[in-house]
């Protein structure tokens, strides 16, 4: 059976409001919605969020020059970036979102990418902080610059031809996390221009197939959903989805599985499925 610890990947709301006053410690809303869902993440996190909190802007904090959404910064523009919010080197980084765990993963992953060695999530996000009528407050948060040295992994990224090859070759299993109709081509894509279906030889995994209330869904439920997907074994994977948020929900549940062999691709559906020299396949996997 998996490990039920998942203390490495998450804290609890007990455990941030004890230690919400501590100078090591900072706590980053990382709230960021499809536009299908008609809210403002930044808004959001303005009219209410955890105190001392400062927000992660998902879109801004991202490489602009690609033409793709929230592309990975450069380590340049994120240490920059990580300076402004005052997050520097040896603190430790607390991430939730308005969700409770939806594009908080995506900003831990990126922490990941940028060397950040302690980085967790807040276990059912602002949902559970909200239920539990815990304090919040709204406004800005200023917090003094601080230094951050971000030393980006490009091991954690795939970039087109490194998915490319895998589907080609079978060399890593491409885990995709949209929804299933989305996967089999039966519905169109939320973003105009792109085709419908899935790269082949990958498989699918919706992100909410292992996520509960918020919440990562338990151990057992997690590793039956990746079983029945034919997701086992060492085999190298990649995490794949709609724009790269949702694909980083797969990698964490990943982690807490074992699997070490992981890249996230960057560009996702919105890049492979954007392109003419690409290969779409509609139907089951």
């Amino acid at each position: 059976m998996p490990s039920t610890d998942r203390s490495r990947w998450f804290v609890t709301t007990e455990w941030l409001a004890e230690h919400l006053s501590a100078p090591d410690v900072v706590v980053v809303d990382a709230s960021w919605y499809m536009p299908a869902m008609n809210r403002d993440g930044r808004q959001e996190y303005l009219s209410a969020h955890i105190p001392g909190a400062v927000f992660f802007d998902l879109d801004g904090i991202s490489d602009h020059s690609s033409g793709l959404p929230h592309m990975l910064p450069s380590p340049e523009q994120f240490s920059s970036a990580m300076r402004k919010l005052g997050i520097g080197d040896g603190m430790k980084v607390v991430i939730y979102d308005g969700l409770g765990l939806f594009s908080a993963p995506r900003v831990w992953w990126t922490f990941k990418v940028m060397g950040a060695r302690d980085v967790v999530l807040l276990d059912g996000g602002l949902p559970k902080w909200r239920r539990e009528g815990r304090p919040l407050e709204d406004g800005p948060v200023a917090r003094p610059p601080r230094h951050f040295t971000a030393r980006m992994d490009h091991g954690l990224v795939r970039d087109l031809e490194d998915v490319r090859k895998a589907s080609e070759s079978g060399s890593a299993l491409i885990v995709d996390a949209r929804a299933g109709d989305r996967f089999r081509g039966e519905v169109p894509e939320p973003r105009a221009g792109l085709r419908s279906g899935h790269m082949p030889g990958s498989v699918n995994v919706p992100h909410s197939e292992i996520v509960a209330d918020g919440r990562l869904a338990d151990p057992a439920t997690v590793a039956a959903v990746f079983a029945k997907a034919g997701v086992s074994g060492d085999k190298p994977i990649i995490t794949s989805c709609g724009s790269g948020v949702s694909a980083a929900i797969l990698w964490l549940a990943l982690e807490t599985l074992g699997h070490t062999r992981l890249g996230l691709y960057d560009g996702s559906w919105t890049e492979w499925g954007g392109r003419e020299d690409t290969t779409v396949l509609t139907g089951p996997a």
